[in-house]
């Protein structure tokens, strides 16, 4: 059996999935890449990037011999800080190309230097630009009553003081089924919500999907729904008035994060002056639902005795 070369190894909400016959092209997406990267890691790849550039460049200058100008001979650390002056365009004059092939290659260096500086100016920008959503979204998905009807709820909240318009969110359960054939396939769900727009999203938003017999996962439970290894995956948008631009966030809760019988706890505390405030601290926490009492049988009624026959 041929063993499968070409790979691609892609995150999904359900987990890792490994892809077979994708031929690996790095460089395509490379600014894709870069661009959604952590800060760290775009940090990290920039500064090797360039330390590499600078120390092939210092190698070409000790393969021309003594071609630097007040360096000493065979230095690597004088050649790798003239790379750095060169592609900087700093010239602290004291070192300089001293050859026509130094100078020929100091040349090429100054622009692959403009054109480093443009890329990487370019994608910083870019990126630091990017209007991105501060949406927190709960640790645990809970079921619990709604008025009445069993439901599924998470809370949302604003990370940041400014308000969001025109916020709408939307939820999709993707799980795995079988088909009337026979063929197991991953088929999403789309699960209506009571509210899913908001005129102004500035603190919290509990979204609540009533479980009548019309939803999807009526009659489900948490060892079903892990038997399926459904997901949640949760859609926000909105229009930032602080940063004037449309933000986005999505949220993921799957099967083993979705608690029956819990409901959320409550954030809205009072204050000692009396002023309500929200307590961020209890975002993620959730409790089991009270124990609802029994009523108690009504007592037998009392008997009473038949009237005498006269």
């Amino acid at each position: 059996m041929l063993r499968p070369r070409l790979r691609k190894r892609i995150l999904t909400p359900g987990g890792p999935v490994v892809t077979l016959g994708l031929r690996p092209r790095p460089l395509a997406d490379l600014y894709h890449f870069l661009l959604s990267a952590p800060w760290r890691r775009l940090i990290a790849v920039i500064t090797t990037a360039y330390l590499v550039v600078n120390g092939l460049f210092a190698a070409g200058y000790l393969l021309l011999g003594d071609a630097i100008e007040n360096a000493r001979p065979g230095s690597f650390a004088d050649a790798f800080f003239f790379s750095v002056q060169t592609m900087a365009t700093v010239g602290y004059g004291k070192l300089a190309p001293r050859t026509l092939g130094a100078n020929v290659l100091s040349t090429i260096e100054i622009i692959t230097g403009m054109i480093w500086l443009t890329c990487v100016t370019g994608l910083v920008f870019a990126k630091f630009a990017r209007p991105t959503a501060r949406v927190l979204f709960s640790r645990h998905a809970v079921v619990a009553p709604y008025d009445g009807v069993p439901s599924l709820m998470f809370r949302m909240a604003n990370a940041r003081a400014s308000q969001i318009v025109e916020a709408g969110v939307s939820v999709v359960m993707v799980r795995r089924e079988v088909t009337r054939e026979g063929d197991e396939v991953r088929r999403m769900h789309d699960l209506r919500l009571r509210r899913s727009r908001s005129a102004s999203f500035t603190l919290t938003w509990t979204a609540v999907h009533p479980i009548d017999r019309e939803s999807p996962i009526f009659g489900e439970t948490e060892d079903s729904l892990r038997r399926s290894e459904a997901t949640f995956t949760v859609s926000f948008s909105g229009y930032e008035e602080g940063l004037a631009a449309d933000v986005h966030a999505r949220g993921t809760y799957p099967a083993d994060r979705v608690r029956f019988g819990h409901r959320l706890r409550d954030v809205l505390v009072t204050l000692p002056d009396g002023q309500r405030a929200i307590d961020y601290r209890r975002f993620d926490d959730i409790e089991p639902l009270p124990a609802v009492p029994r009523p108690a049988a009504d007592p037998a009624p009392a008997s009473r005795e038949a009237p005498p026959v006269s």
